[in-house]
């Protein structure tokens, strides 16, 4: 089944500057294979719910494999019979907006 999900994960108590542990995380996300898109607070991913899943679990553990206190904030979106909602979503909004 089709999911899209924004999720944000962070490292927590490794000080102020989390940008290598951030690109850590995204890299696993990106290697994935499935789509996504990264922006200046969550990456978006899309696919089917295990392999989703499974992605989210292992661009966690990166961090938290390492000893690492890992903060995970997910937001889903479940939508049987519909495929790039990334994408879709956006432009249908946008078209909207471009008709004012």
């Amino acid at each position: 089944m089709n999911t899209l999900v924004a999720v944000a994960i962070a490292p927590v108590g490794v000080g102020d500057e989390l940008k290598e542990y951030v690109a850590d995380v995204v890299r696993v996300i990106r290697e994935s294979g499935l789509s996504c898109r990264t922006n200046s607070m969550f990456t978006e991913i899309e696919g089917e719910w295990g392999d989703v899943m499974r992605v989210v679990k292992d661009a966690t553990f990166v961090l938290a494999e390492r000893g690492i206190r890992t903060e995970v904030v997910l937001k889903a979106d479940i939508r049987p019979g519909f495929e790039n909602m990334m994408e879709r979503k956006v432009r249908v909004v946008d078209e909207i907006l471009d008709q004012e």
